[in-house]
């Protein structure tokens, strides 16, 4: 579009360095400023307010670069778009664009440390410094500089294949690692593809199966047997302390000991009787419904809730929840110092293969093992539920009947 401006009147107007604007029509115009500086301003209306648009300072943006600029903003303003906020969105998306494109050349040790931020609040500090730990002594020496989306499954090789044979529980677990960390990347746009360290179907065809099989074999946590259950159980039931209520809840869900730590509120519906927790509450990073027996709903009715606390065990630390070993205390001043919190998953699954006939996969199910192959568990998509919850139901009446009573609860039962 033809204006009334031509190059030598701007570079004269510039020159005078009298501050005002001068039009060069349709909208544009050109600014004098105080102090001698000299832009270029678009004029428009946009539900009928006036605007003002910056096209720019001269000499950088010359007349015809101006003429250009504000025949732009006038087409998007013609059909009721703000030309300001268009160019505000583009700048936006160029900066995200910008920030995506950093963001991906972020180290997998910066990453690392992200997800232990974002996910570490729930851990011990035990649990957190050997977290960061194992990642710093093996797997940081083969990928910690490297951005996410360059990881292969050579690289996690590299990790993996020194120590899988020595310290195979270990490796595993920095596996486990690995693929939480490039996850938790692709979840955030970083990476793309299948996860380099993922087990089934992936890794399990490159590492020997037996050597996990036997790392797992090798762990050994103290259990009490399934037949002194119920006499700890009606010993818990006469302290009022919530770590008793925490211990009571822990056995009879089968829990792990942060599971019940950190159980919040939200997490339980009564009324179906489910517990559901989150992937990120879960050793497995896979969200996870726990039945509940009758027994659990009533003792959780009982328990009291506190207020501006989510949980169902608040405590003063700065995790906010009871301490880690209140419930390890409370076993040790009843004289099982030889009984470990972990160990009473092993007394439920003890009783569940000598006193029962429930299927093996319910069982290791019922403790969030889901052993299937990757084929089998295509085809067997069920979490089991109503049979977890009839087997769940089972061992709460044993473990809750007074242990004269339990001479009759011995007979099998049939899924």
């Amino acid at each position: 579009m033809a204006g009334t401006l031509t190059a030598r009147t701007v570079e004269s107007l510039k020159k005078a360095g009298l501050p005002g604007m001068t039009g060069d029509g349709a909208g544009l115009y050109f600014k004098v400023g105080k102090t001698g500086g000299a832009s270029w301003i678009f004029r428009y209306k946009i539900a009928g307010k006036s605007r003002e648009m910056g096209l720019g300072a001269y000499p950088a943006v010359s007349l015809a670069d101006a003429r250009t600029l504000a025949a732009d903003a006038r087409k998007l303003s013609a059909v009721g778009k703000d030309p300001l906020a268009a160019r505000d969105a583009e700048r936006e998306a160029h900066r995200e664009a910008q920030r995506l494109r950093e963001a991906k050349r972020m180290p997998f040790s910066k990453l690392a440390a992200d997800f232990m931020a974002a996910h570490g609040a729930s851990w011990s500090d035990k649990w957190r410094q050997g977290w960061l730990r194992k990642l710093e002594l093996y797997a940081f020496p083969h990928v910690g500089m490297l951005p996410a989306d360059e990881i292969e499954t050579e690289h996690v090789l590299r990790v993996l294949q020194p120590i899988w044979s020595g310290k195979t529980r270990t490796a595993d677990e920095v596996r486990g690692q690995i693929e939480q960390v490039l996850d938790a990347a692709k979840a955030r746009g970083l990476r793309s593809g299948e996860n380099p360290a993922r087990w089934r179907g992936h890794l399990e065809n490159l590492l020997s199966k037996a050597e996990k099989k036997k790392a797992r074999q090798r762990q050994h946590f103290p259990a009490m047997k399934w037949q002194d259950v119920p006499v700890l159980m009606a010993k818990l039931a006469e302290i009022g302390a919530p770590a008793s209520v925490a211990a009571r809840l822990l056995i009879l869900t089968g829990a792990r000991s942060h599971m019940v730590r950190f159980a919040a509120w939200s997490e339980f519906d009564m009324e179906a009787g489910v517990w559901s927790l989150p992937a990120e509450r879960m050793k497995t990073r896979q969200a996870f419904a726990i039945p509940l027996a009758p027994e659990v709903c009533e003792l959780l009715s009982r328990l009291p809730r506190i207020e501006d606390s989510p949980y169902l065990f608040p405590g003063q630390g700065k995790t906010g929840v009871m301490h880690a070993n209140a419930v390890r205390n409370l076993l040790h001043g009843l004289g099982h110092e030889h009984t470990t919190r972990h160990g009473f998953r092993s007394s439920f699954r003890d009783w569940a293969s000598e006193r029962t006939h429930y299927p093996r996969e319910v069982c290791e199910l019922a403790l969030a093992h889901d052993e299937r192959g990757q084929t089998e568990a295509a085809y067997s998509r069920s979490d089991f539920l109503e049979k977890r919850r009839a087997l769940m139901a089972d061992w709460a009446k044993f473990i809750t009947t007074p242990p004269a009573a339990n001479v009759i609860q011995g007979d099998f039962k049939r899924a």
